[in-house]
């Protein structure tokens, strides 16, 4: 019996393009996880990490295209993190969300360090946040 091939035209493509890899960082593991979830399911390739240290670790072993952190956690913070991101990947994009009042200094002393970062407002709408990806990193199809 032979076996049956698809070949690849232009209306049938067999090449499958690899997933954007995106790790959401938050310390309410709830939180991460359903945003990967979300992600996931939208076509992005994405893993939760609890703390800075955690996400550090993803990312030396798969450099992600973006990562998407809480700010105010313990430890290191979503802003020493998103440093420390820049500094070893300059290439990753950052998006950054808190529903903390105290996010704004934090980030304001990054900008005197001469770092600047994006932030979105928790609780962050799904459809708002996966435009706001698509406009960093682009769709999953065009990638």
């Amino acid at each position: 019996m032979k076996e049956a091939r698809v070949q690849s035209t232009p209306s049938n493509p067999t090449v499958d393009w690899p997933r954007p890899f995106i790790v959401v960082v938050d310390d309410e593991r709830r939180i991460a996880d359903t945003l990967v979830l979300i992600l996931n399911y939208k076509g992005y390739s994405a893993e939760a990490a609890e703390d800075g240290a955690s996400a550090l670790a993803i990312c030396r072993r798969k450099v992600p295209d973006l990562v998407l952190s809480d700010v105010v956690m313990p430890g290191m913070n979503g802003i020493e993190l998103a440093i420390a991101i820049r500094q070893q990947f300059p290439g990753c994009r950052i998006l950054l969300f808190s529903g903390q009042a105290e996010t704004t200094e934090i980030l304001e002393d990054a900008k005197r360090r001469g770092y600047e970062f994006e932030l979105l407002a928790k609780p962050v709408h799904p459809e708002e946040l996966l435009t706001r990806i698509k406009e960093l990193i682009g769709p999953r199809e065009s990638r």
